[in-house]
């Protein structure tokens, strides 16, 4: 993502309904339609009068959010987080049982969690014990390990340099209208409708990175 202002509304790629029967089609319009798309209003109203933010790409201003004007630090903090998480969670969704992992990513999950089984179950345990609105979250760091982070309202991870790769939104409005406070089966309903596809090629991008940022710094010694 390297959109800029003015924000628009990234269309899903896929049907209303395609993620049915674990996420309704009024799930999704509600939650996208009305929820993602209040935060890319918002993010541009309150943008509107701020020459400098209006130059920088989502991630840059989620990288800086310490530069930002005090009047505007916490509705730009909210809102462009807004819209960055949810274009992440969105992005890598698609009709349950479409997609597997690839061998590279099942790979690296191995490596760092002893099993695809036990990453799962990490990942549901995070997505559990958020307490309250966040959100849980597979990320890369900058040891070249996989972790799962969790963040509160609409924080990100890019604050903490992390690389995200895959993310499931446990505010209310995610899964309310159809799991009411039954949590559990959202989160297990998410995770039939993950797109392995994008999630492996959000590694292979962020190994990439990571090797050349080290040979950029083997080269600047």
């Amino acid at each position: 993502m390297s959109k800029a202002y003015p924000f628009e509304l990234t269309p899903l790629t896929y049907d209303y309904s395609a993620l049915e029967p674990g996420i309704s089609k009024t799930t999704l319009e509600f939650h996208h339609d009305k929820h993602h798309a209040a935060y890319v209003t918002n993010l541009n109203n309150v943008l509107a009068d701020n020459k400098d933010f209006k130059k920088k790409s989502l991630e840059e201003i989620l990288q800086s959010l310490d530069k930002l004007p005090a009047d505007i630090a916490v509705a730009v903090t909210n809102n462009a987080g807004g819209v960055f998480n949810h274009d992440f969670y969105f992005e890598a969704l698609t009709a349950p049982g479409k997609t597997v992992p690839t061998k590279k990513f099942e790979d690296a999950i191995i490596k760092d969690f002893g099993s695809f089984e036990s990453f799962l179950e990490e990942f549901k345990k995070a997505a559990m014990a958020q307490f309250g609105s966040g959100w849980a979250w597979l990320v890369f760091d900058a040891d070249a390990n996989l972790k799962i982070v969790r963040t509160a309202n609409q924080d990100t991870p890019l604050k903490d340099h992390l690389k995200p790769l895959l993310t499931i939104d446990v505010w209310e409005h995610a899964y309310y209208l159809d799991y009411q406070n039954r949590r559990a089966e959202y989160v297990d309903a998410y995770l039939k409708a993950v797109n392995w596809d994008v999630v492996s090629k959000r590694l292979t991008l962020s190994l990439f990175s990571s090797f050349n940022n080290a040979i950029n710094l083997e080269e600047a010694q």
